[in-house]
């Protein structure tokens, strides 16, 4: 379907300006006055900036940052407490979003809504946006009628988000760059400099060192080899690609990177701070422990922790506190476990939850901290080790050979 970018005034006299799909130039005007808006100006995008023709490429490549989904709650809290209304607060979202994607999901939305939807029910008519917690937030703040509070507490969790993975993408991308180099040093030793050295070596009549012997092994394995070596990597990449797709691959990889001694800390203390934020925020916001737990489950960003709540849910449909099943459960820390059972006997859980987030935010920035100065000499020392071997093997016969002709 064509896309029409449009010029439109509305009923305050605003100029507003944004995109909307029509099969005319007519029939976007058309929706335009159903939006209660005069358009001034209706022009057809070009084919080229459409792309309709793949929409399965365009999910994969439109995808709505965090930064653009927190500047879309904060200003839908702030147009709500002004007491603009829904529909034109949607309006106005869709015409200054600058993400197209963003754009179109408002716009789906508004006719939702305008249909007789619910506004909970307009967002989740889009996980791929708007993901479980997000959803259950706005309906209960829409039953509750506190949805500007919520939209806040939607804007801290967001926000808390993004810092966490932008702390730790900062702190992976020394070691991420040492390990490439490491991968580089190897192919250009074994690929270029070793070739040059093996017919001279094998030519000279010298008795070769234990290291040379071990070089050139490993050069003439990748010579024989080479190409069904890299082909059985690409089956083995492909194989795992596929396999961490599926619920059981998600689980085997999370449960693998909480038991790894390095990187297993830092995973664990994340899990914590996040649950404790988000289950702070479900509770202060109204929503049932039961339904939390579900919420928990889809958003805790961890498939090994995820399986623990299933666990939780079927304690809690017996009767019992939050506390004691999260004894129960693996992973969850003496600190968490303690602070829900003072939390819930005194009835200010969610205080306590926050406090309980609050210190695993700064135990996760000691963590991340910790795994980069341990990552970081590992892998300098395997780069060191790995060029020394090389020269070692190169330059051992050499000498050989220079004293064979002095």
């Amino acid at each position: 379907m064509p896309t029409f970018a449009y010029q439109a005034i509305n009923e305050k006299g605003e100029t507003l300006k944004g995109h909307i799909e029509a099969e005319s130039a007519d029939a976007a005007a058309d929706l335009l006055a159903g939006r209660g808006v005069l358009p001034s100006r209706i022009q057809e995008r070009s084919r080229g900036r459409q792309r309709r023709s793949f929409p399965a490429l365009e999910r994969w490549f439109s995808h709505i940052p965090t930064a653009d989904l927190i500047l879309f709650t904060k200003q839908f809290s702030t147009l709500f407490r002004a007491g603009v209304p829904m529909m034109s607060i949607l309006d106005i979202l869709a015409a200054q979003t600058e993400n197209p994607r963003l754009e179109r999901v408002i716009t789906t939305m508004r006719q939702a809504i305008k249909e007789g939807a619910q506004l909970y029910e307009a967002f989740r008519q889009h996980p791929g946006v708007f993901s479980p917690l997000y959803c259950a937030m706005i309906h209960a703040g829409e039953v509750s009628g506190s949805l500007p509070k919520v939209m806040e507490r939607l804007k801290y969790i967001l926000e808390h988000e993004q810092k966490v993975r932008s702390d730790i993408r900062s702190a992976m991308f020394y070691p991420a760059f040492v390990l490439g180099l490491l991968v580089v040093a190897f192919v250009i030793l074994l690929a270029f400099v070793l070739p040059k050295f093996v017919t001279i070596l094998s030519r000279s009549g010298v008795a070769l060192p234990l290291p040379t012997q071990i070089a050139m092994g490993i050069y003439q394995f990748m010579a024989t080899y080479g190409a069904l070596l890299l082909a059985a990597v690409l089956v083995a990449f492909l194989a795992a690609f596929f396999y961490l797709r599926t619920d059981q691959g998600r689980f085997t990889r999370d449960y693998m990177l909480i038991q790894s001694p390095i990187i297993g800390p830092v995973v664990v203390k994340s899990a914590m701070s996040r649950f404790s934020s988000i289950f702070s925020i479900l509770q202060s916001s109204g929503i049932a422990i039961l339904e939390a737990m579900t919420i928990l489950s889809a958003t805790i960003g961890n498939a090994a922790i995820a399986r623990e709540f299933d666990r939780i849910r079927e304690l809690l449909e017996e009767g019992r506190g939050i506390a004691a099943p999260l004894k129960k459960a693996r992973y969850f820390t003496p600190m968490v476990v303690n602070m829900v059972a003072v939390g819930e006997e005194s009835g200010n859980l969610d205080e306590m939850l926050q406090e309980v987030a609050t210190h695993y935010d700064e135990e996760l920035e000691y963590a991340i901290k910790k795994m980069t100065n341990a990552l970081g000499p590992i892998l300098i020392i395997s780069l060191a080790v790995m060029v020394g071997f090389f020269a070692v093997a190169i330059f051992m016969p050499i000498a050989d050979l220079t004293k064979m002709y002095h």
